[in-house]
């Protein structure tokens, strides 16, 4: 299923675990350090005027660097706190690796999104990508929060309205 940035509610609602997407768009990036920072933004309400609206948007738990791409561990206390509150912010696919605590999966299904996962083959995955920007945190360097307009970046949806392939 090719699936195009932003994400309504009514595709998200057709996806499936085991499901296979190829994502076209614009999709963030984050990891370890720019989710935490991320979520106070949103905590403190100035998400919107740092321009960054998060509404139907995908986020790959990942570093950009000159080597390429390639998902993080999802299940990081950093990254994995932060998907309950980015979900609310209007996330709809987080991608990364990893088996999910059942807490999250089901903050994830009240927010109707979905957490895929996606194969680390960081060279195929920088295949994807057409264009990169920093959106926020800079400083960070590759785990700065970028903007990436990708075409048919794989993923198998691992989570999706509360059941998870993680059993």
């Amino acid at each position: 299923m090719i699936v195009t940035t932003p994400v309504s509610n009514k595709i998200i609602k057709q996806i499936s675990i085991f499901d296979k997407i190829k994502i076209n768009g614009s999709i963030f990036t984050g990891r370890d350090a720019a989710l935490p920072r991320l979520v106070k933004m949103i905590e403190n309400g100035v998400i919107l005027e740092k321009g960054i609206d998060l509404n139907g948007s995908v986020l790959f738990h990942t570093a950009v660097s000159p080597a390429g791409i390639g998902p993080t561990s999802s299940n990081k206390k950093e990254i994995e706190s932060s998907l309950p509150i980015l979900s609310k912010a209007g996330v709809k696919i987080h991608i990364g690796k990893g088996r999910l605590l059942d807490v999250t999966v089901d903050h994830l299904n009240e927010s109707n999104a979905i957490f895929a996962i996606c194969p680390p083959v960081s060279a195929l995955l920088s295949s994807v990508i057409k264009t990169k920007r920093v959106v926020a945190f800079r400083e960070e360097g590759i785990e700065a929060f970028y903007c990436l307009e990708v075409e048919g970046l794989p993923a198998i949806v691992a989570v999706a309205h509360g059941e998870t392939i993680f059993q």
